[in-house]
């Protein structure tokens, strides 16, 4: 049985940039309380007043500076991705690129660049939930020996519009309605649908958000696109169109429509915590990085054109070769100091690294920097120090809000004698930066490429692709969404639009939300690829989490020899009992009770073990095990039934029990239910 990711497990160890943030990491415990000027504090409770009854005095700086600092605390949020959480970590290169590009960090095999990853949704408020459907976005800041390189990716292979110009008016009609600013982190709403149905090269960016990869079970399971399409440039000026992907090494696994739903209000900081509990127990999440490439002669050679941004390129016609590694293996001390100031940027490039004529990023290269200064606060932001630099930066930049450097330097322009025209240019021989020499010429003219305006080709095949089971979690998806559209003229826009991907798919939709069928049919189209398919990714039980529901009376032979195979195997164990504090076994022995089922929920656990067992409140413990068992079982997932939780599942009529797995009679009942942990879903079940 395979039960671990193959590649090894990164280890946490310091990087130069953790070694530079030493310098800004602060421990406060066991220290005197100060103000800001270092100033020994002896009353924080009560402000200086006139007597005991009397006014507050104006004298008071302690509260001042105190309570100035905290109405002050909150800076403007993200537009979008404003809900994310990070991490650091390495990038290790497996082999070297320079056939391809003279990016330093890409040049030897075993060759490691530290890195900042933030994880974002996009429609949320900062303070959203987690689990939403919705895009997830992913930046990485590599801190290379040439600068910083930021690869900003999303959890799509393609995008929802194809002109930067479109991008307002997107996200306009995608967040919360303006007259109510509801719904939050949701699209289920009139504005958003309205543009879909009037914006066609929306639909299929929409399509994967509306299928399970738009409610993704873990940021370690997540897959991620660069969407846009850049270049790589070797040393001889060689250029190769590439686009970027991250496959994540545990595979790639959602959650269904109702436990997304249902998370969001048990736990809506889901996504965050586990993330940040995976890396405090060891278990570092792991991304593989690819690259598709195709030679600049081959730019027409597809039906599809490789500048189209809500295009995908397919792996089975232009593979994916995997270069590298990243291992998060540290969690951020600070949110705020680290993921809420991480500042991005797709013009933050290195040597190596250049850009296409692709629209949307052309468009990107010009918003991010303006975005930062908005909502940093200053042209410093970039002095941060999650953002700055591991070499040495040098310019002529000076002033500015927070201006905290302190160049000595006479001289802050270009040319000069005075400094021997210093600091100097840098030729691109040497490490300079220089844009690759692309031919251009053309009219002004604001008019989009013919050939981006097969709207349905691909989100067909992206429909083809998909098995049974996730057509109808997408149409589970569709449902909700526009089934909460108010407008009946706008929800029949919706379903005549989709039946040029799907005529069956429309019609059921039509019916699901009280509209007429549309006339026509879908494209002619019948390719499909395997790649585009979850049900095709990797499956580990690694670092699932399983529930054990559990009471006094134990058999503490069985239970820990299943607890001990468990734990080999790198599953997560969640004790959950009718109170907190121990269960006793029938030897004596206790274990530990992490949650009860108070505070847990079947919906934040993958599998459940049923162990079963005597409480103080009989009725209202076996009334508890029954639930959780009825939900797990009805969402699919594996259950393990210990011999004295036989009562709480059991065969009839009206089910197969597909993925129970009963330790009576069963020498090997542990490693068959790691095995059926592995599998995750049995859709077979009845």
């Amino acid at each position: 049985m395979d039960d671990k990711p193959s590649r090894n497990q990164g280890s946490h160890k310091q990087n130069e940039k953790n070694e530079q943030l030493d310098e800004f990491r602060v421990k406060n415990t066991g220290k005197p309380l100060t103000t800001n000027q270092s100033l020994k504090i002896s009353n924080d409770e009560e402000i200086l007043t006139a007597g005991e009854r009397g006014p507050g005095l104006l004298e008071d700086f302690h509260y001042f500076e105190k309570m100035t600092h905290f109405v002050k605390e909150r800076i403007p949020e993200r537009v979008v991705h404003a809900r994310g959480y990070g991490a650091h970590g390495e990038f290790e290169c497996y082999q070297s690129m320079s056939q391809f590009t003279k990016a330093g960090f890409l040049q030897e095999a075993g060759k490691k660049t530290p890195v900042f990853v933030r994880f974002s949704t996009v429609q949320g408020g900062k303070d959203s939930y987690d689990t939403a459907r919705d895009l997830r976005c992913w930046g990485t800041k590599f801190y290379t020996e040439e600068g910083n390189y930021d690869l900003t990716t999303i959890a799509m292979p393609v995008l929802i519009n194809q002109d930067p110009m479109k991008f307002p008016d997107v996200i306009h009609a995608y967040k919360a309605e303006p007259r109510t600013d509801y719904p939050t982190a949701s699209g289920a709403h009139d504005n958003f649908w309205d543009y879909v149905a009037n914006n066609p090269e929306a639909l299929h960016m929409v399509l994967w958000i509306m299928s399970d990869r738009g409610i993704l079970r873990s940021y370690r399971m997540m897959e991620s696109w660069s969407i846009n399409t850049y270049l790589l440039v070797n040393e001889q000026g060689t250029a190769t169109f590439v686009r970027f992907v991250w496959k994540p090494v545990l595979g790639v696994h959602s959650l269904l429509q109702d436990e997304a739903l249902k998370i969001g209000g048990l736990d809506p900081d889901f996504h965050r915590r586990d993330l940040r509990e995976a890396i405090d127990r060891g278990a570092f999440p792991e991304y593989e990085l690819g690259v598709q490439l195709i030679p600049l002669e081959d730019e027409f050679k597809y039906d599809f054109d490789i500048l189209d941004p809500s295009k995908f390129w397919p792996e089975e016609l232009i593979p994916v070769e995997l270069i590298g590694k990243m291992t998060l293996n540290k969690n951020v001390d600070n949110e705020f100091a680290e993921s809420e100031q991480a500042a991005f940027n797709p013009a933050n490039v290195v040597p190596g690294i250049d850009f296409s004529n692709d629209p949307v990023l052309q468009g990107r290269l010009i918003a991010y920097q303006t975005a930062q200064y908005h909502r940093l606060g200053s042209a410093n932001f970039e002095d941060l120090p999650i953002n700055r630099p591991i070499c040495p930066f040098h310019n002529n930049q000076r002033q500015g809000h927070m201006r905290y450097r302190i160049d000595v330097d006479q001289v802050n322009y270009h040319r000069n004698s005075i400094a021997n025209n210093t600091p100097y240019t840098t030729p691109p021989e040497e490490g300079g930066y220089a844009h690759y020499p692309a031919k251009v010429e053309g009219h002004l003219i604001r008019k989009r490429s013919e050939s981006f305006n097969d709207y349905y080709s691909q989100p067909r095949i992206f429909w083809n692709s998909l098995t049974p089971v996730e057509k109808q979690h997408t149409i589970d998806g569709l449902s909700y969404q526009v089934g909460s559209v108010k407008r009946d003229f706008v929800r029949q826009q919706v379903v005549d639009i989709l039946v040029n991907v799907d005529k069956e798919l429309a019609n059921i939709i039509a019916d699901n939300l009280g509209v007429n069928r549309p006339s026509g049919t879908n494209v002619p189209v019948s390719t499909s690829y395997p790649s585009l398919s979850q049900a095709n990714t990797p499956k580990y039980a690694y670092t699932q989490k399983v529930g054990v529901l559990i009471g006094d009376g134990f058999n503490s032979n069985e239970v820990n020899n299943v607890l001990n195979t468990l734990e080999r195997y790198g599953v997560f164990v969640v004790i959950i009992s009718e109170t907190l504090g121990t269960v006793t076994g029938s030897d004596g022995s206790e274990l530990k009770v992490d949650e009860t089922f108070l505070t847990s929920s079947p919906y934040l656990v993958d599998s459940l073990y049923v162990v079963g067992g005597s409480a103080n409140n009989q009725r209202k413990f076996n009334a508890d095990v029954t639930e959780f068992v009825h939900v797990a079982y009805g969402h699919y997932k594996p259950i393990g039934v210990a011999t004295t939780g036989e009562r709480f599942i059991q065969s009839s009529a009206g089910n197969n029990l597909a993925g129970v797995v009963f330790a009576a009679n069963n020498a090997n009942f542990g490693e068959d239910f790691v095995s059926a942990i592995a599998q995750m879903r049995f859709w077979n079940r009845k």
